[in-house]
């Protein structure tokens, strides 16, 4: 029986799952919709997605890197719990989706779900170990960088909390930029830089900072004669805070990012230069649920 898409709709309706599951069910079940949902429910897709409303605001980051450091991968994946985020089958599978994402990671998510991975698709891997492990894991987001004549390092920190990886435009071999790369990745753990410099910044950002900051000095009372130039000596104070090379080193804050690139530059002998960086902190931006203890045994209790 063929498979359509007004079928495929009414049994993610029924089930709630996901719409290549859904499918995949219906052509192994011959297009039933009755046996559909019992093979989602043996293969633990059901109860994997039963897993998918709770909030899942751990987890892990994790970098890959081609041999020749050309290109790299960055992957986040979030658990509801910390405790499952050091799990070592879930450390092993996103360091193996980290690996995928150097390959594929320019893909939409659809697209990366759908690639072969470990003997059958990533989706389905992936609603396995939600059914295995028991807690809801979403893939939240990853990443693939490449860009002719930069080499990549990187940097995980608190255990996987915070992954980073720079791009140095540059002759070195990686060998050679490995510890510059690691200390450049280090100060974007550290600092968070929201731009690599000031020819990266975004001009919604620059023009929003520069309406709120011209508020502040005139609700100060200054000038109006007087306000642009304040402002501008504000805006360029700010610049040096969140563009990642005019940040002071935190190894050595009597230099600037760029200055230390450069000192290490020089001393090899060949330019470097960095030129983007990807920051992942674990559950960044995720509004995570905070837990009545005492009032869950409460209800626990009257259960």
């Amino acid at each position: 029986m063929a498979v359509t898409a007004a079928m495929v709709k009414e049994l993610r309706e029924l089930t709630g799952s996901g719409m290549m599951d859904c499918k995949k069910a219906l052509v192994e079940s011959d297009g039933d919709i009755d046996k559909a949902v019992d093979w989602l429910r043996e293969k633990g897709i059901m109860k994997a997605q039963k897993k998918s409303g709770r909030i899942a605001a751990e987890g892990l980051v994790r970098l890959a890197f081609a041999d020749d450091h050309k290109s790299a991968g960055i992957v986040e994946i979030n658990s509801e719990t910390d405790f499952v985020a050091k799990n070592q089958e879930f450390v092993d599978y996103v360091q193996a989706v980290a690996d995928l994402a150097l390959v594929k990671g320019n893909e939409s998510m659809e697209q990366f779900l759908a690639e072969p991975f470990e003997g059958s698709t990533l989706s389905e891997v992936h609603t396995a170990k939600v059914a295995k492990i028991g807690e809801n894991l979403n893939i939240r987001r990853f990443a693939r960088v490449e860009e002719d004549g930069v080499v990549y390092a990187g940097y995980v920190h608190g255990g996987g909390r915070i992954g980073v990886i720079v791009g140095i435009k540059t002759e070195a071999t990686p060998e050679e930029i490995e510890m510059v790369g690691k200390d450049v990745a280090m100060q974007v753990a550290s600092m968070n830089p929201k731009f690599v410099d000031e020819d990266g910044v975004d001009p919604e950002y620059l023009e929003s900072e520069k309406k709120i900051l011209t508020e502040q000095v005139l609700n100060e009372g200054k000038k109006p004669e007087m306000v642009d130039r304040i402002v501008a000596g504000k805006i360029k104070k700010e610049l040096k805070e969140v563009c990642l090379v005019d940040q002071p080193f935190v190894k050595n804050s009597d230099l600037s990012v760029k200055q230390y690139v450069d000192s290490v530059a020089k001393e090899m002998g060949k330019p470097m230069q960095v030129v983007s960086m990807v920051r992942y902190e674990v559950g960044e931006g995720i509004e995570k649920k905070e837990d009545d203890f005492a009032a869950e045994v409460a209800a626990a209790a009257q259960a």
